[in-house]
């Protein structure tokens, strides 16, 4: 008897909806939209060719741990020194969009950088990335540590990656890798960069920390 009311009180259960993050939280999920050609076109190859940018070294990645453990998150960021990771973008092109609200009661925490589709995409700092990743909000998206060992710069909305970009590429500022594109939640044609900034405390879970605002950051 026992037994069946321990299986009746478990049949009325109610199942608990998992909760949903902002735009780089959870695990990857599929496109919204089927990405195009990963194969660049000759266009990429001349563009590539005319800047002169070193390919990207890979190595396998690692779980990378600073001396000491856990890095302290940092009130002043001033250690990362950032470019404007869009070819071709100058500071008073930049628009702070960091508190902008987005659907489902979210913040932006981050800037979005337009440009046409295609445009170069470039590491805003040294480091190495933690992870490629195709989510159903970012699309194409990179995670890359910087080499402070505490930053993560994330770049969203990728039309496709840059040949030889993988999991572990280490990085020189300046490096290109990838392109603007709409992939993920973005309206058809409403090409951007989504580019975000957060300090971690613990590297296992890379993808949350205290986020910062990018904008003055692209400005000094």
């Amino acid at each position: 008897m026992s037994g069946c009311l321990l299986a009746l009180m478990g049949l009325a259960l109610p199942a608990r909806a998992l909760p949903r993050g902002p735009e780089r939280r959870g695990p990857a999920t599929h496109l919204r939209r089927p990405a195009r050609g990963t194969a660049p076109s000759p266009l990429h190859h001349r563009r590539h060719h005319r800047h002169h940018r070193r390919p990207a070294r890979v190595i396998a990645p690692t779980t990378v741990t600073p001396a000491g453990g856990s890095p302290p998150p940092s009130a002043t960021p001033a250690a990362v020194s950032l470019i404007i990771p869009v070819e071709g973008v100058t500071r008073d092109r930049l628009v702070d969009t960091f508190d902008a609200s987005r659907s489902e009661g979210r913040v932006h925490e981050a800037i979005d950088i337009l440009a046409p589709r295609e445009t170069p995409v470039i590491a805003a700092a040294a480091g190495k990335v933690i992870k490629l990743q195709d989510s159903e909000r970012g699309g194409h998206t990179i995670f890359q540590l910087s080499d402070d060992g505490q930053t993560v710069l994330y770049y969203a909305h990728l039309d496709h990656y840059a040949a030889g970009i993988a999991d572990g590429s280490v990085l020189a500022q300046g490096d290109l890798i990838g392109y603007v594109g709409d992939t993920g939640n973005p309206a058809p044609g409403n090409y951007h960069l989504h580019f975000g900034v957060w300090r971690v405390t613990s590297l296992a879970r890379f993808w949350e920390g205290t986020n910062l605002n990018p904008y003055p950051l692209l400005r000094r």
